[in-house]
C-alpha cells in the first residue's frame, strides 16, 4: 500500500508560512495584490479564479478582477495589461489562457512584466527558470510538484528522476527543477521507445503527459515515488489523472491522489509567487 501524498497537508503548512510573510509586508506598508485578467465566461477558468481568490483571502493575498467580454479587441486586453504593469499596488498577475483565436497569444503574454508573471508564462520567466535567476517565476504547477516533494521530506539528490511529458507548462520546467535539485532527469514524449522500461527505472515519476492513465501498468517498480500531473475528465465527469492509480498504487512506495494532489496545491503556489513579488519591491 503506496503512502498518499496528500496535497491539503502541504497546502496546510505553506499556508502558516505564507500569512507570515504578508503580515510581515503588511507591517512595512506593503500589501500583496494579485491581478486575474480573464476573457470571457469559460467554465473552467471561472472555476480556478474563485479557488485562486479562495485561496488569497485565506491568507491575505488582495485580489483585483479584469473580466473582458468574450468578443473584445486584442487592444483592449492590452491596455488591461498596460495597466496591470504600470499600478505600483499591482505585484502580480494570472493572465487566463488560452485567448480567444483572433488574438496573437504569443504577442500578447509577452506584454506582460516578468516581475509581475506569476504563473511562467512570458519567454523571460522560462528564461529564468531556465537560468536559475529571479528574473519573473516558473509556472506554477511544476513548482507545486516540487513543494509536495520538499514537504515529504523526499530528496531528489542522486536520484533517477522521469518526467513523462514535454510541454512548456510542465514537463520541461519540472526537468529543469528536478535537475536543479540534483536529480537525474530523463524526459519522456510520444517518440519515446518503450517508455515503460525508462519509467520503471525510475525513482521518481513525474507525469506530465496531459493524457488519462498514459502511466500505467508496466511502469512502476516498488519503492517509487509517482507525481501525479494530470487533470482529465472522464464521461462521466470524473477526474482522472495520467496515472492508473490502480495499477500504481499497490507496487510504488508513495504516489499523489488525483483530484486531491497536485492540483490542490497550485493555487497555493501562484500566492506564494505574489507573496515572493511583493518582497522582491522592497530589495
Amino acid at each position: 500500500m503506496a503512502e498518499i501524498l496528500k496535497g491539503k497537508e502541504v497546502v496546510a503548512a505553506m499556508k502558516e508560512k505564507l500569512t507570515a510573510d504578508v503580515a510581515e509586508l503588511q507591517a512595512k506598508g506593503v500589501n500583496p495584490t494579485l491581478a486575474i485578467v480573464r476573457v470571457g465566461e469559460r467554465p473552467d477558468d471561472i472555476s480556478y479564479e474563485k479557488g485562486a481568490m479562495t485561496r488569497c483571502k485565506g491568507i491575505g493575498v488582495a485580489v483585483k478582477n479584469f473580466v473582458l467580454p468574450g468578443d473584445c479587441t486584442q487592444d483592449d486586453l492590452l491596455k488591461v495589461i498596460k495597466e496591470v504593469n504600470e499600478a505600483s499596488e499591482i505585484h502580480g498577475c494570472l493572465l487566463f489562457r488560452p485567448l480567444p483565436k483572433t488574438m496573437d497569444e504569443n504577442f500578447i503574454r509577452n506584454q506582460l512584466d516578468p516581475a509581475k508573471d506569476v504563473d511562467g508564462i512570458t519567454d523571460l520567466s522560462m528564461a529564468g527558470t531556465y537560468a536559475c535567476t529571479e528574473l519573473g517565476f516558473p509556472p506554477c504547477t511544476p513548482t507545486a510538484c516540487m513543494e509536495i516533494l520538499e514537504h515529504f521530506g523526499i530528496d531528489l539528490k542522486g536520484k533517477k528522476v522521469c518526467v513523462v511529458g514535454r510541454s512548456l507548462v510542465v514537463g520541461k520546467p519540472a526537468a529543469i527543477m528536478a535537475i536543479q535539485r540534483n536529480g537525474t532527469v530523463t524526459v519522456c514524449h510520444t517518440k519515446t521507445k518503450d517508455m515503460a522500461s525508462v519509467a520503471r527505472d525510475a525513482d521518481v515519476i513525474i507525469a506530465a503527459a496531459g493524457k488519462a492513465g498514459v502511466v500505467g501498468e508496466g511502469f512502476f517498480k516498488e519503492g517509487q515515488i509517482v507525481i501525479d500531473v494530470g487533470i482529465n475528465f472522464d464521461e462521466e465527469g470524473n477526474m482522472k489523472g495520467d496515472v492508473d492509480f490502480a495499477a500504481a498504487e499497490p507496487v510504488v512506495a508513495a504516489i499523489t491522489p488525483v483530484p486531491g494532489g497536485v492540483g490542490t496545491v497550485t493555487t497555493s503556489v501562484l500566492v506564494k509567487h505574489v507573496i515572493q513579488a511583493a518582497q522582491r519591491t522592497l530589495k
